[in-house]
């Protein structure tokens, strides 16, 4: 019995690693892709605005891409998974109120971010549990608890709002200071890139999240976990998006019942267009936080050169579709180019 299944695994196994490692060279072309562009749209508005690229542009810059950077590195480690978390946008609101009544109660600025990454966590075992172990699917699930904590939210926030002359002046000023042009902010969310980074390359429960989004049959018969990394992958999801919650309130002092409404969809975004396939198994957390700036940076780009904001959630929105069709030419090439090598090896087996 052991000789028939043994072969069969390995073959299985096989074609799914063939076709990740042709899609990543796709996609590492892609982050490329990314960076050639943000350089060169960020050159031409320098050349049009020469005030835009001062020292106090660049750290508006950092800052405005260290809250999507940090919530599209959780969502990127979920889309790999062959999954989707749309609840991080109201994760991040109420995270960001919890950890702004905590501060106004008196607590330590630790301890009010640990509460909100601990709430954040909570929310994402809560959708791993009902994703990996309920067999919902995961759209429907995430977009069922974006409502929920949403209402919950709605409900404990009310018409109350927290302001930055509520909170204590260091927590304030993390959300603001830095190393010359470079914010706290944007250092710790290029320390935990770079932590999330190394998990997935290095150790074999993130290698798991790669072979699960490539094929989750195929996954099983390898003996990986399914739902101990699809847990993981949404909880980690989920206490990013709840640390980006309490430095959302560090960054902008203010916290309402609307805070992080309609996030979750610039995330997605972001993950998308920064080569994370959305089928599953292929892209990277830099990928992810390169499409995360390309995006806040249009966003600042626009008003510089003198266009009207409202054409920002457009051009996003092309830009995913664009990102989507490349995917999917990607995936039906990839799929072409494994059939002709499968007739090769059949055809060289017969002869």
């Amino acid at each position: 019995m052991t000789l028939t299944v043994e072969p069969v695994r390995q073959e299985v196994a096989h074609e799914p690693a063939v076709a990740r490692r042709l899609i990543d060279k796709v996609l590492r072309a892609r982050e490329l892709a990314v960076i050639a562009v943000l350089v060169v749209m960020l050159g031409a508005t320098q050349l049009s605005n020469p005030e835009f690229l001062s020292e106090q542009g660049i750290k508006d810059l950092l800052l405005n891409a260290t809250i999507l950077v940090l919530v599209a590195v959780g969502q990127a480690m979920v889309v790999i998974t062959r999954n989707v978390d749309l609840s991080v946008g109201s994760v991040l609101g109420i995270a960001a109120f919890a950890s702004g009544v905590s501060l106004q109660g008196g607590s330590n600025p630790l301890v009010a971010v640990l509460l909100a990454v601990a709430l954040g966590a909570l929310f994402g075992l809560l959708n791993g549990a009902l994703v990996s172990f309920g067999k919902v699917p995961a759209l429907v699930v995430t977009l069922g608890t974006l409502y929920i904590i949403r209402g919950i939210d709605s409900i404990w926030v009310g018409s109350r709002q927290i302001t930055a002359s509520d909170l204590p002046e260091g927590f304030v000023g993390f959300g603001h200071d830095g190393i010359s042009v470079v914010p706290y902010l944007a250092l710790l969310t290029v320390a935990i890139l770079a932590v999330a980074a190394y998990y997935l390359r290095n150790y074999r429960s993130g290698r798991d999240m790669y072979a699960l989004g490539s094929s989750p049959e195929a996954a099983q018969l390898a003996g990986i976990p399914i739902r101990k990394r699809t847990m993981t992958a949404y909880v980690v999801s989920g206490a990013l998006a709840g640390l980006a919650g309490a430095l959302y309130l560090a960054r902008f002092g203010n916290v309402d019942s609307n805070t992080g409404s309609g996030y979750e969809l610039t995330v997605v975004s972001a993950v998308v267009v920064g080569g994370v396939a959305f089928t599953g198994g292929s892209g990277s957390v830099y990928g992810a936080a390169l499409g995360a700036v390309l995006l806040t940076s249009i966003n600042s780009v626009l008003p510089a050169l003198g266009v009207s904001s409202v054409w920002v959630t457009a051009i996003n929105g092309l830009l995913l579709l664009l990102a989507i069709a490349v995917d999917r030419i990607l995936a039906l090439r990839v799929a072409a180019a494994l059939r002709k090598k499968a007739a090769q090896t059949r055809s060289a087996r017969h002869g």
